[in-house]
């Protein structure tokens, strides 16, 4: 299954670098997005390398993931496809 990084988290000052917010197609609402609570979200970089992270909760009423990276994803990644396992 694949998503796509719509943003990172973040409040009206602040960014957290270690979260991001993924939408997939066809999860348009909080029951479908509970479904895939605790996956394994993967980002790969230009250069091959990979980054995982853990959908951690939901992001809004229209389903929105919130995904917990291990490491924090640089700007470049707002816009890219991730893969859901």
């Amino acid at each position: 299954m694949e998503g796509q990084i719509v943003h990172y988290r973040r409040g009206v000052r602040t960014q957290r670098r270690y979260q991001m917010i993924v939408k997939v197609p066809g999860v348009d609402n909080k029951d479908k997005a509970k479904a895939l609570m605790n996956k394994v979200v993967v980002w790969k970089s230009p250069s091959g390398k990979e980054i995982k992270g853990v959908v951690s909760n939901i992001h809004g009423n229209l389903g929105g993931l919130r995904v917990q990276f291990e490491k924090g994803l640089p700007g470049q990644s707002i816009g890219t496809k991730v893969s859901l396992n």
